[in-house]
């Protein structure tokens, strides 16, 4: 049952990628220590982790990794940068199999519903303004986040920029909070026209109060197709986790398991 469930979850094809990306184990100079756990375990835990939107202390036994040190691993390579490497290696997989077309680019946020004390049992443990502090450190304040897919539907996700979303969906957002009511920045800003025709890509934006959304409804239509793959993975409909970092990086790696799905399509 757990062999199934582990080969289900990480076939070994897609392990095949993820192995090399992974920071590789290092032995304490001075000796003893604890036996390194298997990295596939770990990594098929968190991927059970994304999937289920199970808590962190209810990960079954089966994968042989207790609940702290798969946090622990998962806070390492989210540290690395392990998420954001191996995104960008399966779509480099996808491209040279011919699945990429970056003619064009569909952007578009979401919001995910926040847990009130950014924890998984429910237990307050700060107060409310401390967690709002906290999320506009991490820039994920309301667990607003931003994906962009290009022409043939592979979506990558990062978090949203709140007074240009047009512009690039970088990794670390600012710290700043978004402005509410009508003058805060949209997709339609004169700054953001101009950051896109600097680099010759041509808007195709609804100007408000002047055209109406309604005639990009046949394009909408993919992102939305996007964002609700990436809702597919339970960790994402509410968020728990207490630092933005991690939350971000759920994401990351739901989009690298949703880019693989597709990836295993074209294979076969």
């Amino acid at each position: 049952m757990g062999g199934d469930l582990s080969q289900r979850l990480v076939p070994d094809d897609l392990w095949a990628m993820v192995e090399p990306v992974l920071p590789s184990f290092r032995s304490r100079p001075q000796g003893g220590g604890t036996a390194p756990i298997d990295q596939r375990a770990v990594f098929t835990a968190v991927v059970y982790v994304l999937t289920s939107g199970c808590a962190w202390r209810y990960l079954p036994p089966t994968f042989g990794v207790s609940p702290a040190t798969a946090h622990r691993r998962f806070s390492v390579w989210t540290a690395s940068g392990v998420w954001r490497q191996l995104h960008r290696v399966v779509l480099d997989e996808i491209g040279a199999r011919g699945g990429l077309d970056w003619s064009s680019v569909i952007v578009d946020a979401a919001s995910v519903r926040a847990n009130a004390d950014g924890s998984e049992s429910g237990r307050p443990r700060r107060s409310g303004q401390q967690t709002a502090r906290s999320d506009r450190r991490a820039g994920a304040a309301c667990g607003r986040r931003g994906v962009r897919r290009e022409r043939q539907r592979r979506p990558s996700a990062s978090p949203a920029h709140p007074r240009n979303p047009g512009r690039p969906l970088t990794p670390r957002p600012p710290s700043a909070t978004p402005r509410q009511g009508p003058g805060r920045q949209g997709y339609h800003s004169a700054g953001n026209l101009a950051w896109l025709r600097e680099r010759n890509i041509t808007p195709r934006i609804a100007r408000p109060g002047v055209e109406s959304s309604e005639r990009l409804g046949r394009h909408r239509w993919k992102i939305e197709r996007s964002i609700s793959w990436l809702f597919g993975y339970r960790r994402m409909t509410v968020r728990y986790e207490r630092k933005g970092g991690h939350f971000l990086a759920f994401l990351g790696l739901a989009a690298v398991m949703t880019c693989y799905k597709k990836l295993s399509k074209i294979a076969t």
